[in-house]
């Protein structure tokens, strides 16, 4: 039976110890193994204790345990962050499963790990940025591992009247931008923006009827010349009839009532 001969602390890591042992095999003192500070202090070793190599198996694996544990701590210093991503994280470093099982519910145990509040965070973020919707947010948590029924307690830090204002916003500086589009293309661009940013139909409905998206006669004008201008470029090669039906083919295409259409061509002509 090997018995400890000293315990010293390690220069880089004050945390972790250094254990030296005999083994009886006429070699005297050798290092052995080294701890962090609560593997020492559970496992109460000391100089002169005898350990079997049952002990030995126990401590290391222990250990084993601990310094996951710890580096999963170092890990949520920097954020908060949930079970999976604390999972990734352990086995990237080649962790093996049952040891990261163990440092996952010595994470929850001690609360360094809480999915639900996780995903609480998480939504607030999102909301105080206002940049995206709870379609969006929903899809991130899921990446990250987030069950559904804490997702949908989640999703309850970001209300509809919230959604909306934030959608409502969006579309205003989406309209302040678009100012060459006609009225219903201007209409489908905010309309694909607020879902491509994870509104749902019911708050877009909502958010573009207490927005100004109609244009008056002298806007829609403005905007059929700016695209015709691109259109004539594009429609050079022809003339006549089938330079006139291209025209207003892709003009329409682009949201022109067919009315307008005919006024700029009349105009044109």
């Amino acid at each position: 039976m090997a018995v400890i001969t000293k315990i010293t602390t390690q220069q880089k890591r004050t945390d972790r110890y250094n254990v030296f042992m005999d083994y009886g095999r006429g070699k005297g003192e050798e290092y052995a193994f080294s701890v962090d500070e609560e593997v020492l202090l559970k496992f109460q070793l000391k100089k002169g204790m005898e350990i079997n190599e049952y002990d030995l198996a126990d401590i290391q694996l222990y250990d084993e345990i601990q310094k996951s544990f710890t580096s999963a701590l170092n890990y949520l210093s920097h954020r908060m962050r949930s079970e999976q991503e604390i999972r990734m994280y352990l086995k990237k470093k080649e962790v093996d499963e049952p040891i990261i099982q163990e440092a996952v519910l010595k994470l929850y145990k001690y609360k360094y790990l809480d999915d639900l509040e996780f995903a609480r965070a998480f939504v607030r973020t999102y909301v105080n940025g206002g940049n995206k919707g709870p379609i969006i947010i929903q899809q991130e948590l899921i990446e990250k591992g987030i069950k559904q029924s804490l997702i949908e307690q989640a999703l309850m830090e970001y209300p509809s009247e919230q959604q909306i204002e934030h959608a409502v916003v969006m579309a205003e500086k989406a309209i302040k931008k678009e100012t060459k589009l006609s009225q219903r293309a201007l209409q489908q661009k905010l309309d694909q923006l607020l879902s491509r940013k994870g509104f749902s139909r019911d708050v877009i409905s909502i958010a573009l009827k207490e927005i100004t998206i109609e244009k008056d006669d002298d806007e829609e004008w403005q905007s059929i010349m700016y695209q015709a201008e691109k259109l004539k470029r594009k429609y050079q090669g022809y003339t006549g009839y089938e330079y006139e039906q291209r025209m207003k083919q892709a003009l329409f295409r682009k949201g022109f009532a067919i009315e307008i259409i005919e006024r700029y061509l009349a105009d044109e002509e």
